[in-house]
């Protein structure tokens, strides 16, 4: 495993139409988790939609995303100050560095948030190690999927 990422990266979630997004590695945390916000269940076709807007860009809430995909799962998380809230979970492509693969993200506000999106351990699992000492490592990367 060669692929060393920084405690921060720039990541992007093409299937949402997120071009760039900076993301917190977070090791602590089980799941990966993306800012929404006005987030709404609806059915089309029998199937479980999410649609949610996001703003991509940190301090910056005029840059709205509108965003859809299906619903994989609904989870109860706890997030670092140890409260609970169901969340509603969907499956994206994330690529970092120009490595691309599916993950499970849960969608939350964090708005009040320093970043607008976590990555989780299993999002990492198998594919990356974590130098917490750095940022930005993989910036320079060329585009793979597994």
């Amino acid at each position: 495993m060669s692929n060393i990422l920084g405690w921060r990266e720039w990541v992007s979630l093409p299937e949402l139409g997120i071009n760039k997004i900076k993301a917190k590695v977070d090791t602590g945390a089980r799941t990966s988790a993306l800012h929404a916000f006005d987030v709404r269940l609806e059915e089309r076709d029998g199937k479980k939609i999410v649609r949610f807007k996001i703003h991509p860009k940190q301090r910056d809430v005029e840059t709205v995303v509108e965003c859809e995909a299906p619903l994989h799962d609904e989870r109860k998380v706890r997030d670092s100050g140890g409260h609970s809230e169901m969340r509603y979970v969907i499956q994206s492509t994330i690529t970092i560095g120009g490595v691309a693969h599916k993950a499970e993200i849960t969608l939350t506000n964090r708005d009040s948030m320093g970043f607008r999106m976590l990555l989780g351990r299993t999002t990492m699992r198998g594919h990356y190690l974590v130098d917490s000492g750095q940022s930005y490592l993989m910036k320079k990367k060329k585009l793979k999927s597994d």
